[in-house]
Order: structure tokens, then sequence, then C-alpha cells
């Protein structure tokens, strides 16, 4: 039986594959219980390290800003700093220490004598490109003596290897599989160290695709590495139904930054949405461990802070199968904060996925970019982002107090997408071609007061869960050290603004476009809910300029969000967008 998707009981989406058990694992099972670290900040990265042992983490990877492809060894301070974070690893006693790359680098990285192919593409057919090919990597490894692997991209690199010239190599596949075959050969067969590989794919297909490709792979010593979700780390996302099903060792990628959902910067407190795809995966055979990522540049590592309670979760559950969410907020809250705060903190850290589910998600699927408010001019929310590509049937049913099913493209999208971003030759017709056979979306503007009031009753929802959330911290305050405190009540703080700020923008913006459509379209109702919502964005941008407490900023930074509502108030009641008409909105009609 098909399943309904509900976003609200957080990842009944992550259950699908529960009842295919092959086995029963234990602590023993999971060989890899690994760290990402992706910021490049001196104290962050001691923050993680130092905490390393507590967390029983023997698998460490220094990636993004840190180093994204191994090349960068090549510079002698880079090397001198990616030397020293291995030593400084392997004294804390994390056994293992990764650094990222990827696979094939820009052509111009290449020898010009090898790019003979059309077009000037590298011929992968002369034996020259591939011995001079792993002496490079001979050379760069030797750079960092004492790293114990690679974690290798192979999808979507610089100078991908599929599109690279071959008469030998009949597939796309086949193409990319020699690529990680050589660097194998290199780092597993000659140096003895680990190679991971990491899967990345916008569709069904092209998963089908890779998998592909790792058939055509021939060294047995290759480990997968896969992400919790398809495609990207989304909160109303199924489970990586591929993850586990091939007979490869292979390690779960959890975003416990939440590059999406708040990266810490407000509250990311969910351990039942973290043990719950956790359970899912530890399930499935194949499956030897995990790798969650510690933060999302800048200092916005959860160490030290509430979203910590993630990595907690993680390292739980790998421990015993038998803890509980319960049992989760009530050992991490207690023991971080104190037994008494945690009678008023564990209702306002429960409370935490439903806000931003309802906030910087809308109606079951993302509608920020990358943390940010921005409903336009991102193309991905509406497309790229969208859960329903993963889901059959693409349907979700939202609480929020909005409790009804919505079917995620004939609904959700067609409604609230603007229609340049349902046009034909657009990235929704890339990500999702079906959606246009079928005809769930049309290219002009669909956007109208009932789906209106669906998206102001679900932010209305965040607002007043985020407002309670708040009160509870504030009733903690006598329990609670003064600088703890002072963390999680602005960290609740910044979640009710951001709520606050969603709900304000939805009104303007969402409202503006069916204004814009035509004189027939401006009730009453819908004229006082967007001179509603450009009021409210005044105020609360003014709130946000006055804040003055310090926050992480990574690839988010949060006080730019009044900026982006601030030209969007512009846009609308001062020059007219341009997109919609250039109508202005009067807002003293």
């Amino acid at each position: 039986m098909k399943k309904i998707f509900e976003i609200t009981i957080c990842i009944a989406i992550c259950c699908a594959f529960n009842s295919r058990k092959e086995k029963k694992p234990d602590i023993a099972d999971i060989a890899v219980r690994g760290w990402t670290i992706l910021t490049d900040r001196p104290e962050e990265i001691n923050k993680a390290i130092n905490s390393a042992k507590q967390y029983g983490i023997n698998h460490l990877q220094l990636s993004h800003t840190i180093i994204m492809d191994l090349r960068e060894v090549k510079n002698p301070a880079k090397q001198e700093q990616i030397n020293l974070l291995i030593n400084k690893a392997h004294n804390a006693n994390i056994k293992e220490v990764n650094v990222w790359d990827h696979a094939l680098y820009n052509l111009d990285y290449y020898p010009t004598n090898f790019k003979t192919g059309p077009d000037s593409s590298i011929d992968l057919d002369n034996p020259e490109f591939w011995i001079w090919f792993k002496q490079d990597y001979r050379n760069m490894m030797a750079l960092i003596p004492n790293v114990d692997g690679l974690v290798l991209t192979f999808i979507e690199t610089g100078a991908r290897a599929e599109l690279q010239y071959s008469q030998k190599l009949k597939d796309k596949g086949e193409k990319i599989a020699a690529v990680v075959d050589a660097v194998a050969m290199v780092v597993c067969e000659e140096l003895g160290k680990k190679l991971y590989i990491r899967t990345f794919a916008y569709n069904d297909s092209e998963y089908r695709a890779i998998i592909g490709c790792i058939s055509h792979i021939k060294s047995s010593k290759i480990i997968l590495m896969m992400k919790e979700t398809p495609h990207d780390f989304f909160l109303t996302h199924p489970n990586d139904k591929f993850a586990g099903t091939i007979d490869r060792p292979t390690i779960i990628e959890f975003d416990t930054g939440n590059e999406f959902n708040g990266q810490g910067v407000i509250a990311n407190t969910w351990p039942q949405y973290v043990l719950n795809r956790w359970r899912d995966f530890r399930s499935r055979k194949n499956i030897i461990g995990y790798v969650a990522r510690t933060d999302r540049f800048g200092n916005t590592s959860v160490i030290n802070r509430p979203s910590e309670i993630l990595l907690y979760a993680l390292k739980r559950y790998t421990e015993d199968t038998t803890v509980t969410d319960e049992m989760i907020y009530d050992e991490f809250i207690s023991s971080t904060y104190g037994k008494q705060a945690s009678l008023w903190l564990k209702p306002a850290f429960k409370s935490a996925f439903d806000i931003v589910t309802s906030s910087l998600y809308t109606l079951g699927t993302n509608t920020a970019n990358h943390s940010s408010l921005d409903f336009d001019p991102y193309p991905s929310s509406y497309s790229r982002h969208v859960s329903g590509k993963w889901m059959d049937p693409p349907v979700v049913f939202v609480k929020h107090d909005v409790n009804r099913n919505f079917h995620y493209w004939k609904d959700i999208v067609q409604h609230i997408a603007p229609a340049r971003f349902k046009m034909p030759g657009k990235q929704l017709q890339d990500d999702a071609p079906y959606v246009f056979k079928k005809k769930w979306v049309t290219a002009d503007e669909q956007m109208n007061e009932k789906f209106l009031g669906y998206m102001l009753t679900e932010k209305k929802y965040g607002v007043k869960t985020a407002t309670m959330a708040l009160a509870n911290v504030e009733k903690a305050r006598p329990y609670m050290d003064a600088g703890k405190y002072n963390d999680v009540y602005n960290t609740f703080y910044r979640t009710l603004i951001t709520a606050r700020l969603y709900e304000a923008v939805t009104k303007a913006y969402f409202g503006y476009r069916i204004y814009a459509r035509n004189k027939s379209f401006r009730t009453k109702t819908l004229i006082n809910i967007i001179r509603q919502g450009l009021t409210d964005i005044r105020v609360i941008a003014r709130e946000m300029e006055k804040y003055n407490q310090s926050y992480p900023i990574g690839q988010w930074d949060w006080k730019n969000d009044r900026k982006f509502a601030l030209v969007y108030y512009q846009k609308i009641a001062v020059d007219g967008w341009p997109e919609y008409g250039g109508v202005v909105f009067d807002e003293k009609r």
C-alpha cells in the first residue's frame, strides 16, 4: 500500500524500509563513527577534535573550507595546515583522518598533450594519461603522509569524467569507474589507505546511473558514503532508498549542521528526527557506520550549542538501540543545562522541528535558500528541492493547524511557484520532466487567496509555537548557568524572530503576487493581509537591526534576512516588482 507522508510526525517518511530488516546490528557492526568538519576556523576545529573522544569518534573528515580537492595540498600553506590537523586529530586518539577530494578536476589542470579528444576533452584511451594521473596522486598523497584516506566525490566534478573521450569505455558509468579505480589503485592498493566515494544525484534516473557506474568499479576496497536523504538534506525528504542496497560497505552522511534548516543559528533540536533515520539505516544490510557534519562554515559548530543534541542522539543510538527520543532529551538537557531546567527546556527543544518545518518550509517543502529567506528569485525551492520528487505518490499531510493532504506538484508547486519557474526549459523541466508530461503544473500565475490562507495558517502556527518555546526557555532561567541560559535564550529568540519574519514576508510577497494578477483579485481581505505584512516587515527589520548579541555566522548570516525582507518591501510598495508587471501596492489605500 502506498504511503501518505506526514511532515510533523518526525519522519514517518523515514520508516519505509523497516520491514525488510536483514539483520539486527549491534555496536560491533558500527565500524565507522565519524564527524565531518567543514569550517576552517581553528577554534571551531579544535572544539570538534577535543570533543571527539567523549563521543567515541574514530573517523574524521576534513572538507569544504578546509580542503575540497586533494590538489590543494600542493600549496605549502595548505599542506602545512592539513598535516597539523591530521596530527592533532591522531593525538586526540581519532584513529582515521580523511581529506575530501573531487575527480576529475577542471580541464585546465591537466596537460594539453592529453586533451586530444573532441572539444579538447581528455583521451581516456591514452595509457600515458593514466600513468600521469596515478603519479599525480602519488605525489599529492606524499605531501600529507599521515592521512588515512580520501573521501572522493566522483559525480558532477570539474571535468566530468563521463564527458571525456573514449572508444574503449562504452558508457558514462565505465568512464567514471575508470577514474575511481585509478585513484583506488594508488590510495588503496599501493598506499594501503582508505577510499570512500560519495554519491550525488538530482533524480531517480541519475541514481540508477550511479549504481550502474558503481557496478563497473573493480576495486573491492572502496567504501560508499551516501547521504541520509536523496540529493540534499531536507527535513521532509524520505530516507535515501538506495543506501544499503548496494553490495559494498556503506556509511551514512548526516547533516547535523543543518545546511538548509537554520545552521544551528536557530533551534535545531530534534533528536527524534535523527533517531528515526539512523534506526532505519542501522537495520539495513551493508551499513557499517555514519559520519555527521559538525558545522556549516564559520563559527557554526554545533558543539556547546543546543543543536549538539543531534550528535548525542547518534552516539547514544549507536551504543544502545533501545534508547528513545524521550531518553535523549532527558539525558542531554539534564547533563548540559541541569535537571531542574529540563522541565522547561524539554518542551522548547521538542517544538523546534515543528517551528522550522512551518517557517523555513511551506506546506511540506523547503522554501529557504540554504537557510536564507529567499522566496524569489530562488528557483530550486519550486523544483530541485521539492520533497515530492522522491515520493510515490507525491503527497504530504500537513498538520501545523492546516490538517490536510497536498499533492506536491498539482497543489503546492502549481500555486506557490512563480509562473516563470514553471515554464518549459527551466530548472523544473530538468529536474522533474514528468511534471510537464502529466500536466501537473501550468506556466501561469496560480497563487490565490485559498492557498495564501493555508500558508498563513501554517506560518501563524510557527509563530505561536516559537512564542511558547521562548516562554518555556525563560521559565528555565532560575535553574541555569547564566552563560548557558544566554545561549539557549538567544537561539530561541532568533527562532521566534525568524518565524515572525517568514510570516510577514509570506503575507506581503505571496499576497502581492495575487494582487498583481489583476484588479479582480484585489479583495479587501487580501489588501489588509498585504498591508499587515508590509508593516510587520518594517517592525521586525528594526528589531533585527537593534539585536546586539553575537550569533553564529556561517553560510547563512541571520541578520541579512532583514535586508532581503526590506528589498521585498521596496519592490512591492515603492518601485513595483518588474517580474510581476511593475505593479505598486499602495500601502496607504
